[in-house]
């Protein structure tokens, strides 16, 4: 990938960096009775209350007992958080190395679609795993879906954060592991990177 004219990144977050598996996810609300889980779930099917609760629309207790009705069954609320940060796996150390290394040389960004319960999750992982500092000191600045209030793939979250920064669009990659949202970023004249299944961002060269 080596391109002098880059100078700035935006990544993704689940699937890019932060190792992820949906279908633990999946797996466990269907094991509670939701069988059409798999239809609101996922890239590109965020329907309904998940993509409200995506956009900070909804509270972390509608989003709960949204879930609950979904499921149809009556269980306690930890029951359905952990089941809905199972998907969380774990942080690679050697990414998290890359972004240091790539930081001194580009303007990094962060950029997920993501929700209230998993970014406590995934902050108390990080930390975990990585003591000194926090995820979001690895960039410039990193904006979430429930508090940007816009979700990729629309065209707007990406303007937001290309006008925030003053950035050059044709200087900026971003890199996904959605293709629905790597079209989304190159509808606003970002670079757009898909990173499919199997490779991460390792396996680039920078």
């Amino acid at each position: 990938m080596k391109d002098s004219s880059i100078k700035n990144i935006i990544f993704d977050l689940g699937g890019v960096i932060l190792n992820i598996d949906p279908g633990i996810t999946e797996r466990a609300f269907q094991s509670m009775g939701a069988k059409d889980f798999r239809q609101y779930f996922g890239h590109g099917f965020a329907l309904s209350f998940f993509s409200d609760y995506e956009v900070g629309k909804i509270s972390d207790q509608q989003f709960i007992n949204d879930l609950k009705t979904l499921a149809g069954v009556e269980v306690s609320n930890e029951v359905i958080v952990n089941a809905w940060n199972a998907l969380l796996l774990d942080f690679p150390p050697q990414r998290i190395e890359l972004l240091k290394i790539l930081r001194k040389k580009y303007r990094l960004y962060l950029f997920s679609n993501t929700n209230a319960l998993h970014l406590l999750e995934i902050g108390k992982m990080y930390k975990n795993s990585f003591p000194h500092g926090t995820l979001d000191d690895l960039f410039e600045k990193a904006y979430y879906s429930h508090l940007l209030q816009l979700r990729k793939p629309d065209k707007a979250s990406f303007e937001y954060i290309i006008n925030e920064n003053q950035l050059d669009p044709s200087e900026t990659l971003f890199v996904d592991d959605a293709i629905v949202n790597v079209e989304g970023a190159n509808a606003v004249g970002l670079r757009g990177l898909y990173l499919p299944p199997g490779m991460t961002i390792l396996d680039l060269t920078w």
